[in-house]
């Protein structure tokens, strides 16, 4: 029986980091294995659609890849001391062929997400890597996320893999020092995974659920892992909070709606209760930090029946905690907006000046679109619009794009004739003082 090509691919990328972890647990070559999962995946694309999905698709993948991993040992005479050492190892159980019906219970996935996140690598190249290996992001994606050429992080993660070699690592769990420091870069990596799918970077969807829904998989298990530590829980309880959200952030043709505009009603209320215990919690129990503090922040936004009803003065509070606790232009940005809510958007505004000095943001297009949103709250509409198409210029997002010329163009003064006056060169833009 044929299967949906959209359920075939949202398959493959939940099963492919658990492949790959198999295979690099039972044959230790990371590279040549995830080169063997990747013809795999392309065989399982082309053949499920049309033949259907087999009883074991996980057992299918790994076995195919498998085979595909052991003829690239064999035909490399160069690397045949590697098919030697392959050949002396005691060898588990194989996975189940394709068609078999006893499924693998063992998910290596967050064994492997450790692995990417290995200390012989720098940090970019862990952050690349993860979202390869693990996330599923294509290597395109991962580069425009970063905002470097595709062929510069295609080489970045080729080095990472040849690295995570040389450094012959064991598949398995890290344990003490060394799995404190890979956890902060994993769930960092998390983060970056969970932003990509519930605010993708590119394209012309607003979210990609596939990869909000893969993080909070992954976050899960580790909490299972280390339930009692708080930033774990933290960053799953800002996870639940912020997907809460997700039904009211699109209309019916897939347009963004803004937070203050959104349809409360359909927020997922059993995310945000499980969210709400998990953070609160885990900021009772343990050392503050960045993921708990957004979090908080999270959770009042999702708990207040409106936006007029929200806790704005806690909200600055946390912000400026969160400012102290780990700089970030982006906390500030959102503090900007806190601000102009309590004490005027001329309040806001001046911490968008003082914030433009930073060159990580000085360009970004949400800058501008926040700076567009506090000049229209202040009335200052020809501003307001030059900035709503200075952010619309600069997101690579197309319903982002969408989104915010609709908002300048709302702003576009209309003569007796109904048709816009031409508007004014973006580099006139003003800010009021």
């Amino acid at each position: 029986m044929s299967a949906d090509r959209a359920t075939v691919e949202g398959l493959l990328r939940a099963l492919a980091p658990q492949a790959l972890g198999v295979l690099v647990r039972r044959y230790g070559q990371f590279d040549l294995s995830e080169d063997a999962v990747q013809e795999a995946l392309l065989a399982a694309a082309t053949r499920w659609p049309a033949e259907g999905v087999p009883d074991n698709p996980h057992g299918w993948l790994t076995t195919v890849a498998g085979r595909r991993l052991v003829d690239q040992i064999r035909s490399e005479q160069a690397r045949r001391r590697r098919e030697d050492a392959v050949a002396a190892r005691e060898p588990e159980p194989t996975s189940p062929g394709p068609g078999e019906d006893t499924p693998a219970d063992r998910d290596d996935t967050l064994t492997l997400l450790f692995l990417c996140c290995h200390p012989a690598l720098s940090p970019a190249s862990q952050v690349a890597l993860t979202l390869r290996a693990v996330g599923g992001l294509t290597t395109a994606e991962i580069a425009r996320a970063y905002f470097v050429p595709e062929p510069t992080m295609a080489s970045r993660i080729s080095r990472a893999k040849q690295r995570i070699r040389a450094a012959g690592s064991e598949f398995t769990m890290p344990v003490g020092q060394d799995r404190a420091e890979r956890l902060r870069v994993v769930l960092h990596v998390l983060y970056v995974i969970f932003n990509e799918g519930y605010t993708a970077s590119s394209g012309d969807r607003l979210r990609r659920d596939d990869l909000a829904a893969e993080a909070i998989r992954l976050t899960r298990l580790l909490h299972r892992l280390l339930p009692d530590d708080g930033a774990v829980a933290g960053l799953l309880a800002l996870m639940l909070l912020t997907d809460a959200r997700r039904a009211a952030r699109t209309g019916p043709h897939g347009e963004l709606i803004p937070l203050d505009e959104q349809d409360r009603s359909r927020w997922d209320r059993g995310r945000i209760v499980e969210g709400v215990a998990l953070v609160t919690d885990a900021m009772t129990r343990s050392t503050l930090g960045p993921y708990q503090l957004q979090a908080a922040i999270a959770a009042l936004h999702d708990e207040a029946p409106s936006t007029g009803e929200t806790d704005w003065r806690q909200i600055n509070t946390l912000y400026k905690i969160l400012e102290r606790l780990s700089p970030n232009p982006m906390a500030s940005l959102n503090r900007a907006v806190a601000v102009a809510v309590i004490d005027g958007p001329q309040a806001g505004l001046a911490l968008l000046d003082h914030l433009a000095a930073d060159d990580r943001i000085t360009d970004h297009h949400r800058l501008h679109a926040v700076r567009a949103h506090l000049l229209e709250m202040a009335g200052d509409h020809p501003a307001a619009r030059e900035y709503y198409h200075r952010a619309a210029h600069g997101t690579t997002s197309l319903t982002e794009r969408r989104y915010l010329e609709t908002r300048a163009a709302r702003l576009t003064p209309r003569p007796a004739s109904g048709r816009p006056l031409p508007r004014h060169p973006v580099g006139t833009a003003t800010t009021p003082s």
